[in-house]
């Protein structure tokens, strides 16, 4: 660990939360979400190229740093919402 006395500088820590949703391909991907009530089965609208497209969440991991996270957070992309059932 690098102690910031030493003239090290900490690195600043993204904590976000994923979900992991099927398409409707059977294709799974992971994406951020910051929806606090989603939960697994829930149905969600995610983008997909140019589009949107509804996906069902299958796992959900919660406050994730950028060092662990399935997918690189900087390429990651994010929820667009929730569908309302």
């Amino acid at each position: 660990m690098i102690h910031s006395l030493a003239g090290g500088k900490m690195r600043d820590m993204d904590i976000v939360d994923f979900a992991k949703v099927e398409l409707s391909t059977g294709e799974i991907r992971w994406f951020i979400t910051d929806i606090l009530d989603l939960k697994v089965g829930d149905l969600v609208r995610v983008p997909r190229g140019q589009d949107l497209e509804t996906a069902r969440v299958v796992k959900i991991e919660k406050n994730v740093n950028a060092q662990c996270a399935p997918v690189p957070i900087k390429r990651a992309l994010k929820i667009f919402s929730k569908v309302s059932e």
